[in-house]
């Protein structure tokens, strides 16, 4: 997001968090601001629910590949009411309820969202519902349908199986019929883990969990591995694929995966690895409206069952990114605004 989309001096017509340093969750100053301009092109949103995420996190430390420039509104998913739209908007009108995902700025009270990122949400959808699952929902629908299309004959191994993307990656996985091995840090979120589908359950602080997995699959290992966690379980989650499998990192909760030596891949069974984002899987509106299209269906449909147990009000974002990182957490984490 440039910085001119937000401004800090003159007229203060809306409350916001606003990042002026990078660091740690007190960076995460609660202010008054101008509302943000509007281009040609943008749909102006008076946001309700904004979604926390860990590209959050990274984007409020300045962690390398996640830098912005400096100061900035957090947030990449939300949902709301149009309050107004740019000259050249199609598709939206005042009134719409609507979500988005991978658009800066919706720790805010508005937000101008480009409308090439908006979905309008059926009846059928609340405005929590919908900043609950465009990031997570999305990211979990690209992982189980396009960066590995799970089958009935797959295994697959989820870290962090009790967060948000974990749960709603669990079931769109045992929907298309694959096996699910979860990897969670405490019983309690292993019960939610297991109530949301997986097969086998790990406790990954009590019990190794390549050794776990090898039992479970009787040495054969699985084909694919969804790691968010990466630093610390990306070599061990290699370890558990079998010939061929696939290592798909997509998040850092641990921090950056370590430099694997594609001469590794080779003498460990032709092994893969790929480093997807969401914002390459919803980059055409067909892939947008496809993806966000299915879990609206599911959860009109009752098929999806979302957590949303985690809601802080605007001004607490930063205990909202303490309890976040500090693993504290469960399904989908909300800021109410």
């Amino acid at each position: 997001m440039a910085v001119s989309r937000i401004a800090l001096r003159g007229k203060t017509d809306m409350k916001a968090i606003v990042v002026h340093e990078n660091g740690g969750p007190e960076k995460l100053s609660f202010e008054d601001i101008e509302q943000p301009e509007v281009g040609t092109d943008d749909v102006l949103v008076k946001v309700e629910v904004a979604g926390v995420n860990f590209i959050d996190t990274y984007h409020r430390s300045g962690i390398a590949g996640y830098g912005l420039e400096l100061p900035f509104v957090p947030g990449n998913e939300g949902a709301g009411v149009v309050e107004s739209t740019g000259p050249d908007v199609d598709g939206f009108k005042s009134g719409d309820r609507v979500a988005w995902a991978m658009s800066l700025g919706s720790y805010s009270e508005y937000a101008a969202v480009p409308s090439s990122k908006l979905v309008v949400l059926p009846s059928g959808v609340s405005t929590t519902q919908g900043a609950a699952v465009m990031l997570q929902g999305m990211t979990a629908h690209y992982l189980a349908s396009s960066t590995f299309p799970l089958q009935s004959n797959h295994t697959c191994v989820i870290h962090a199986g009790a967060g948000g993307v974990g749960l709603l990656l669990t079931q769109l996985a045992k929907r298309r019929g694959a096996a699910v091995i979860t990897t969670v840090g405490t019983e309690a979120k292993a019960e939610l883990s297991r109530n949301a589908g997986s097969d086998h359950v790990i406790l990954y602080r009590d019990q190794d969990f390549k050794q776990e997995v090898m039992r479970i699959t009787d040495d054969e290992g699985v084909e694919v591995v969804y790691d968010s966690v990466a630093k610390e379980t990306a070599m061990n989650s290699l370890a558990c694929l079998k010939r061929r499998g696939t290592l798909v990192l997509f998040g850092n909760a641990s921090g950056h995966a370590p430099a694997i030596d594609p001469l590794y891949l080779s003498q460990n069974g032709s092994l893969y690895v790929t480093r997807p984002t969401l914002a390459d899987h919803m980059y055409s509106r067909q892939d947008l409206e496809w993806r966000a299209g299915d879990l609206f269906r599911m959860l009109g449909e009752g098929d999806l069952d979302l957590r949303m147990e985690h809601e802080f009000q605007l001004a607490d974002a930063a205990e909202a990114h303490r309890q976040l990182e500090g693993r504290l957490t469960t399904g989908k984490v909300l800021l109410n605004v």
